[in-house]
């Protein structure tokens, strides 16, 4: 694996990193990592001329979350209003 030194990084941004990657339960290194990742991922999909779905998009930005349950089709199934026990 490579390595990346990355100098004269402003305290605000250090900071605001290190927040990000406590919120998601993650080290600094972990975050800056699926950062970078998702970045260049983002870039590389923004350059072909039909981009990513929607599914595919959405899937990307929660990649690495442990949602990897398969969400049910709904197709000819019939949508019922929401009941709050009211």
């Amino acid at each position: 694996m490579a390595q990346l030194l990355v100098r004269n990084l402003d305290e605000a941004v250090k900071e605001a990193l290190r927040l990000r990657a406590r919120r998601h339960g993650r080290s600094m290194e972990e975050e800056a990592r699926l950062i970078l990742s998702q970045a260049t991922q983002d870039q590389d999909s923004a350059t072909t001329p039909a981009g990513l779905g929607l599914g595919s998009r959405m899937a990307a930005l929660f990649a690495g979350l442990g949602l990897d349950d398969a969400i049910p089709q709904w197709e000819g199934q019939e949508a019922e209003p929401a009941d709050f026990g009211g």
